[in-house]
């Protein structure tokens, strides 16, 4: 444990969306309760991620950010500023650093109450404006940050909380089958670019039952034609549609022999979990920048996914499963 603040001090961390950036953050913000051991830790956050965030034992005290446009609903802001600036914390990591983040620090800053403050924030204390911080991944990136702030850096996030103590049994109301691979098909509804075709996910599917594992298939109501189309290719498909939560999925990451999946949320917390993890990239994202993280991941990526085949997926989670692991530091490689 480095030194620290003493006793009696108050850290605020900003972390707002999205899942996968979330679950990411986890390992940001344990070194910052490492370097703070006598500090009360409060989070930011928004409702999704709360339980996630309070069952990891980071924070003291979790927040929900209103997410209030600020034309419609300037009060809801102006009521977080001001709770903000009566909480007298002696320092802020924002590890949202979006323009959102960033208005926060300024509004403080107008009302003479801005904490030590570590961020991209024109002014703030420890401002993280170095030229390559937009090309980093995200870890190295706030790694990077906290370094600014005077930590000796991060850590890797650690989601065994998910799958041990009492929720090690969570799982067996959803009668899952001994051998399974997880399918994530889904994503960002506008941004269909980033997912990979259904038909294909059917395919992998079949394949993957000729193999003995049973494909189960996770997404939301949302994706559901996504969900039905590949389980019209292979009836042997087991759906999870909305009967997982977010704390369920690294825990199923854990029991799988392997996972597929667009570069979607859920994937992040599967690879984290230190499941092998084949992710898919389209000319939409790179996985130098969002790639998931783990002992066990390869990355596939095409301009357009429609070109990308069955075999090379196939041929790729092979690899994730049969390579030696890797120091999850050193994130993934891609080919």
């Amino acid at each position: 444990m480095t030194e620290g603040v003493p006793t009696g001090e108050s850290v605020l961390v900003i972390k707002l969306s999205a899942l996968g950036d979330v679950a990411l953050a986890l390992g940001p913000m344990a070194a910052i309760r490492r370097h703070h051991p006598g500090a009360r830790v409060t989070v930011l956050t928004t409702a999704p991620y709360r339980d996630l965030i309070e069952a990891s034992g980071i924070a003291d005290t979790v927040w929900l950010d209103p997410r209030a446009h600020a034309m419609r609903q300037p009060f809801a802001l102006w009521g977080l500023i001001r709770r903000i600036a009566r909480a007298r914390f002696t320092r802020v990591y924002d590890l949202q650093t979006s323009g959102r983040t960033t208005a926060y620090f300024r509004a403080l800053r107008v009302i003479g109450a801005a904490p030590p403050w570590s961020g991209i924030a024109p002014g703030c204390a420890f401002q993280h404006d170095t030229p390559q911080r937009t090309r980093l991944h995200t870890l190295e990136r706030q790694a990077e940050q906290l370094q600014r702030a005077g930590l000796p850096g991060s850590a890797f996030p650690d989601l065994s909380f998910t799958w041990t103590g009492h929720r090690a049994a969570d799982l067996d109301r959803l009668g899952l089958p001994s051998r399974f691979a997880l399918l994530v098909p889904g994503g960002s509804a506008h941004r269909p670019e980033k997912r990979w075709p259904a038909a294909r996910f059917g395919a992998l599917a079949q394949t993957l039952v000729a193999e003995g594992l049973t494909p189960v298939l996770l997404g939301t109501a949302a994706e559901t034609d996504v969900i039905q189309a590949i389980q019209t290719a292979c009836p042997y498909a087991f759906s999870l549609v909305d009967r997982t939560s977010v704390m369920d999925i690294p825990a199923l990451g854990r029991q799988a022999t392997l996972a597929v999946g667009n570069d979607t949320g859920p994937l992040h917390l599967i690879a984290l979990a230190g499941c092998p993890t084949v992710a898919l990239f389209s000319a939409a994202s790179h996985p130098d920048k969002h790639r998931p993280r783990g002992p066990a991941v390869v990355c596939l990526r095409r301009v357009s996914l429609a070109d990308l085949p069955v075999d090379a997926v196939l041929e790729a989670t092979r690899t994730a499963r049969t390579a030696p692991p890797r120091d999850p530091a050193l994130g993934a490689g891609s080919v």
